[in-house]
């Protein structure tokens, strides 16, 4: 099977113990690559699909590695209305709330739960054997660390320069390692074996590394909201296609990966539907309406 090409046969087969449309079922959708395209920018199908369901009462959570700055552009130019999110691939669950105010959160955003832990020991193995790595510690609330500038137009949001003994703290919801000069094997290659344990970590299409804490994954924070929505694993959708969404593509009662997904995104998942570039999402959420 080629990255552009999927089985829709298989794809209809994935999907056939879903509800239709409607508040029985949950869709846990990623943003980079899954709902919005690699340079950002959004086709009007996929538009058009998200909020047909939402037109019908669908529970469309957005399940991102993105922090919360960056999230909240993304519903701001998807135009969705109030709900729920889930940032920093499962540390933060946030409202999107117009006119909410909070202290240290973007402007129309209330956190409803996080999960912190303190990155110093990662900090110091990161910069042992990654040492031309960029670092950057995201807390709930206030804004991001950075050991120098990353490259333009990856980070949105307030972010200031930290020295290094200064990085870390208990406040941390996701450690990012970012290195430029690197592929995004070749950064997996230099992290296999350091020894990583008591954390989570997954790394991007780029050389981009987040680190979160034990335990927490997009799976985790929805299952939080299954629960809270009172819906059988059964009738949740999941759709993504990086490394980070492997753990919620397994959980769901569907998960589907992007045509370009990799082989070990493939593996997550119940089946695939077409690359980003060919609407894949708008492919899978037009056949439940």
């Amino acid at each position: 099977m080629t990255a552009s090409a999927y089985d829709a046969a298989r794809l209809d087969e994935a999907m056939s113990s879903l509800p239709g449309a409607g508040p029985e079922l949950l869709v846990a959708l990623d943003l980079d690559g899954t709902t919005i395209r690699h340079d950002t920018s959004l086709s009007p199908r996929v538009a058009d699909a998200i909020h047909a369901h939402l037109a019908v009462g669908s529970r469309v959570v957005i399940a991102t590695g993105r922090g919360i700055d960056a999230m909240m552009l993304v519903a701001d130019q998807l135009r969705l209305p109030d709900g729920v999110a889930i940032c920093a691939n499962g540390a933060i669950t946030l409202s999107r709330e117009a006119g909410v105010a909070e202290p240290g959160i973007y402007p129309g955003a209330r956190l409803l739960d996080y999960t912190t832990f303190n990155p110093a020991a990662e900090i110091d193995i990161i910069r042992t054997h990654v040492p031309e790595a960029l670092l950057a510690v995201e807390p709930a609330r206030g804004p991001r660390r950075l050991s120098a500038p990353f490259p333009d137009g990856e980070l949105v949001g307030h972010s200031v320069i930290t020295p290094a003994a200064k990085l870390a703290g208990d406040d941390a919801t996701r450690l990012t390692v970012r290195a430029p000069s690197l592929s995004a094997q070749e950064l997996q290659d230099r992290i296999d074996g350091l020894g990583l344990d008591g954390v989570e970590y997954a790394v991007g299409w780029t050389a981009w590394l987040d680190i979160s804490p034990y335990g927490v994954s997009k799976a985790s924070a929805l299952e939080k909201l299954r629960q809270e929505f009172s819906l059988p694993t059964s009738n949740v959708l999941a759709v993504g296609d990086g490394e980070n969404d492997i753990e919620m593509l397994g959980w769901a009662g569907t998960g589907i990966s992007m045509g370009d997904a990799s082989p070990k995104v493939h593996g997550s998942a119940d089946a695939q539907t077409a690359p980003v570039d060919e609407d894949g999402l708008a492919i899978v959420l037009e056949r439940l309406l």
